[in-house]
């Protein structure tokens, strides 16, 4: 009967290529169909359409069924009786690049390229640029033509359509991007505007190909999109954001010629998922003249534990002295630090930092959305801008992050960008929080760290949600959030703030190598890391931030993840158990090559603040059985073994908090 599926499904796929443009990935595995929309196997004067097809065996699979393509300006229309004027050759695409955080050192750009180019109605010019990724789709519209005013790009026609019943991982819309992703069939949305953030993530039925609905490359000339489904549960609408109250414009303001962002599809097994470069593979290229001043690293965080800011000089002190103690590079000096009291004031803080060999960061309020916390008004122009970060670089301070923007309108997206362009100018390292979900600028502009964008563990100290949630939403979170960019979740905490932890420590600190950040803002007390027995507390000193590569060894959305993170010549990997009850994990040492390597494990203990380790002697092919208590979690260091060292065997140390 499956064969009989896969017969039916290729002769579909045929017909479907018949008066149709194709674009074909470099290893053949995707094939994208753009035709007018078709009702019962005859085309229609009306919808320009698109298709996604993924090799599966013999026979190709669809893996987005017929999707509609368009978009509107206020002058013209181009979401209807399109004609195509011309087809350009394909073209391939392929470039090799270097990222300075995130999942892998080197990255490869490849893939195929078409332009189709249409007219609309009025015999006025759109070309639609699509690429076929060997894991991926990417496609946008180009207004070709000139004009010397500007042109208002109002919405798109695009959609994405999903089959009946599809498992779908959706985050409800917020402009913080601050909520969990939920597991899905039916598409209905907690909330009655059925709007959904980016990244979006499906299973195609029950086949074990995935789908993750992204964008990437925003420039000035965007805005930032989401999807609504509100009027078909399986159809996700591309939506641009609504005015705000001081920003009435809708959409874009723009002279042509203008490209859109690309729209995404990362699309494969969810491996192919999760090691997707395909944000930054389509975004530009690095625009700083030079990088040297740019270092990842792991930062002492005043904020989580105390739920305050850094109004307290002595506490400033005491996170500054707790980065020394543990070999972290960065301490952050968040919100209330222009009313510092209690021994010193922010230049007493900055100064103390430097005296302890620590490179001080400071927050600012965006001055865009929530104005209460301070500073707020310092970055709003340019002229303060410069003057704020002139003043930061008399100092000695290293980076900034900056809070509370106030949504995806395209005077944010120029706020996002002249932010960066100002502090890279400065050599300032930038972190957004309170921020829309990452699209790509950390290619473009590599001194974007980390981005929030997540439900993260500051959540502990909003409400009570996440304690029953946390390891669901972790084992969610690689699949989806973490994707498409660095995600400053504020990770690796094990003292409760306002609202309790019940995942266990050895999940809290597997976080540090399964959520990838640029910036790693390790969230807990001195007090809390202290009380740590000396391994863990050892391998938070040395764990990397930022990693040369990165597999996914094993996982589902919710159920497990692990990760492996390379760094030079040792693989750490990190392991979660996302369910309420035990669950072992297999741990397949595939990812290596020949020879004798040595695994330091650290797993959970007997209880729920209990460690145990382990150093066992591994090969390629190995399979370490890891029992994890209900949420809970392992980390583990993999080494090539020198001839000259002695090999270790099988030895367990049971260490109890």
């Amino acid at each position: 009967m499956k064969r009989i599926h896969l017969f039916i499904l290729l002769i579909i796929s045929i017909s479907g290529i018949i008066n149709a443009q194709v674009i074909v990935s470099p290893n053949k595995n995707i094939r994208v169909i753009v035709a007018p929309k078709t009702t019962a196997g005859n085309s229609t004067s009306g919808q320009l359409c698109f298709r996604v097809l993924f090799k599966k065996g013999s026979s190709y699979l669809e893996v987005l069924p017929e999707s509609p393509l368009g978009i509107s300006r206020t002058d013209q229309q181009f979401t209807g009786h399109l004609k195509l004027r011309a087809e350009s050759k394909a073209v391939t695409i392929h470039d090799k690049y270097e990222m300075i955080c995130g999942k892998r050192k080197i990255c490869e750009n490849m893939g195929t390229e078409k332009v189709l180019s249409y007219s609309n109605s009025a015999n006025q010019p759109v070309d639609i640029v699509f690429r076929a990724y060997n894991n991926g789709v990417a496609f946008r519209y180009v207004f070709p033509n000139h004009s010397d005013s500007l042109v208002n790009i109002t919405s798109e026609a695009t959609s994405y359509v999903l089959p009946d019943s599809t498992n779908r991982w959706m985050q409800p819309f917020e402009i913080s991007y601050e909520d969990y992703f939920p597991l899905s069939k039916t598409g209905i949305s907690p909330r009655k505007n059925q709007e959904w953030g980016f990244p979006a993530l499906y299973q195609v039925n029950n086949h074990p190909i995935w789908v993750l609905i992204s964008e990437a490359n925003i420039t000035e000339n965007n805005c930032a999109t989401k999807l609504c489904n509100a009027g078909n549960r399986n159809e996700y609408k591309v939506v641009y954001p609504a005015a705000r109250n001081n920003f009435k414009q809708t959409g874009v303001l723009s002279q042509l010629p203008w490209k859109s962002q690309w729209h995404t599809l990362a699309i494969g097994s969810l491996s192919d998922i999760v090691e997707s470069t395909l944000i930054t593979d389509v975004s530009e290229p690095n625009q700083l003249n030079e990088t040297d001043w740019i270092k990842p690293g792991a930062v002492s965080w005043v904020y989580w534990a105390n739920n305050r800011g850094s109004k307290d000089y002595k506490k400033v002190v005491e996170y500054t002295d707790f980065a020394a103690e543990m070999g972290w590079p960065y301490v952050l000096i968040d919100w209330e630090w222009d009313v510092m009291t209690n021994g010193g004031n922010i230049t007493d803080a900055v100064n103390y930092a430097k005296s302890k060999g620590i490179k001080p960061m400071m927050w600012y309020n965006s001055g865009t959305a929530w104005l209460d916390p301070t500073p707020v008004d310092r970055l709003i122009t340019a002229q303060h801008r410069a003057e704020e970060f002139s003043w930061l670089n008399k100092i000695g301070v290293y980076g900034i992050k900056v809070d509370f923007f106030a949504g995806d309108q395209q005077d944010m997206m120029k706020y996002y960008i002249d932010i960066l362009k100002d502090a890279a100018k400065y050599h300032l390292m930038v972190n957004f929080h309170g921020a829309t979900v990452p699209r790509g600028w950390a290619r473009t502009y590599p001194n974007l760290m980390s981005t929030e964008a997540v439900l993260g563990a500051e959540w502990y100290n909003n409400n009570g949600t996440l304690t029953n949630k946390a390891a669901c939403h972790n084992t969610t979170l690689p699949f989806t959030r973490n994707v498409v960019g660095s995600m400053d979740y504020t990770p690796v905490t094990f003292s409760n703030s306002q609202h309790p932890h019940i995942t266990s420590y050895g999940h809290e600190l597997a976080l540090s190598v399964v959520f990838e950040s640029g910036l790693q803002h390790f969230a807990d007390s001195p007090t809390s890391y202290n009380s740590l027995p000396t391994e863990p507390k050892e391998f938070l000193k040395t764990v990397p931030v930022s990693w040369d590569d990165t597999r996914l060894l094993d996982g589902y959305p919710g159920d497990k993840v692990i990760i492996a993170r390379r760094k030079g010549n040792k693989w750490y990997v990190g392991g979660l158990n996302g369910q309420d009850k035990s669950q072992t994990l297999n741990l397949k040492i595939d990812f290596i090559g020949k020879g004798n390597y040595q695994l330091k494990l650290i797993e959970d203990g007997k209880n729920t603040t209990s460690f145990s380790t382990k150093l066992i002697q591994v090969k390629k092919g190995d399979i370490i059985k890891i029992d994890c208590l209900p949420g809970g979690g392992f980390v583990a260091v993999l080494e090539m073994q020198d001839k000259e060292r002695s090999l270790f065997g099988l030895r367990t140390t049971t260490l109890i908090n």
